[in-house]
């Protein structure tokens, strides 16, 4: 009998991350975000096309995460996508500023930022997915302004949601107990999936085939196998996993 994928706790999540840009696992800040937003753009393509789900916006956060999603907008725009990019409070080291120019290159746009919500409402009302890159696994609650009053908006929009290794306003480990998460459609998990989505119920997918065989039997991760050239592979849903 195969044994279950490994689940991560938030103490761990960062070693591995720490390890993954170490000396001996040696990749890059930049390498990770790329591979892990191409990962986070393909889900959306294999769940939401493009002839019925053109309109993509992009909520970005100003961590790792928000750079996650800023990769997945301009790989979106390449699938021929029309996203649109909401980071009310931009990174400020330098990698999130050469993302932004590469979307801006690509013509896609950014939402002006203002101390409301008003053009994340418009911005609602003209999209059909969303895709949630705002908050990762170092999240701490309570959740502050402005997502504070924008994850309600986003959650009552009634688009579908697809989240980026942890829905926004969970907590890592114990999930969305506080109730002030999204509850989105689709998870991409990053790595390896965070302890705190073992019950999430929507389609569940893992990306970020960076993770070599020593990392993996190090950490007890027991990945599973990506499908031919695929940086993604869609995960057994929560009651399925349990009858595995």
């Amino acid at each position: 009998m195969s044994r279950s994928i490994g689940y991560l706790t938030a103490k761990l999540a960062q070693q591995v991350d720490e390890e993954l840009m170490s000396t001996a696992g040696a990749f890059s800040l930049d390498q990770l975000m790329e591979l892990a937003g191409l990962a986070c753009a393909q889900t959306l393509e294999r769940v939401y096309k493009r002839d019925k789900y053109p309109r993509v916006l992009v909520c970005c956060g100003p961590g790792n995460q928000g750079g996650d999603g800023l990769v997945a907008a301009r790989h979106l725009g390449m699938f021929g996508y029309q996203p649109t990019i909401w980071m009310p409070k931009p990174g400020s080291k330098e990698i999130y500023k050469r993302l932004q120019t590469q979307c801006t290159n690509m013509h896609i746009p950014t939402l002006p930022s203002s101390p409301d919500t008003s053009s994340l409402r418009d911005a609602l009302a003209h999209s059909d997915v969303i895709l949630d890159a705002i908050f990762g696994f170092s999240f701490k609650p309570p959740v502050r302004a402005p997502f504070d009053a924008a994850l309600p908006l986003l959650a009552q929009s009634g688009l579908p949601i697809v989240s980026v290794d942890v829905p926004s306003g969970w907590d890592v480990e114990k999930g969305n107990e506080a109730g002030v998460g999204l509850e989105p459609d689709v998870l991409i998990s990053l790595t390896a999936p965070k302890e705190g989505v073992r019950g999430f119920r929507g389609r569940h997918f893992l990306g970020g085939r960076f993770v070599t065989k020593a990392m993996e039997e190090k950490f007890g991760l027991n990945l599973p196998e990506y499908p031919g050239s695929d940086q993604i592979v869609e995960l057994p849903q929560a009651d399925e996993a349990q009858r595995l």
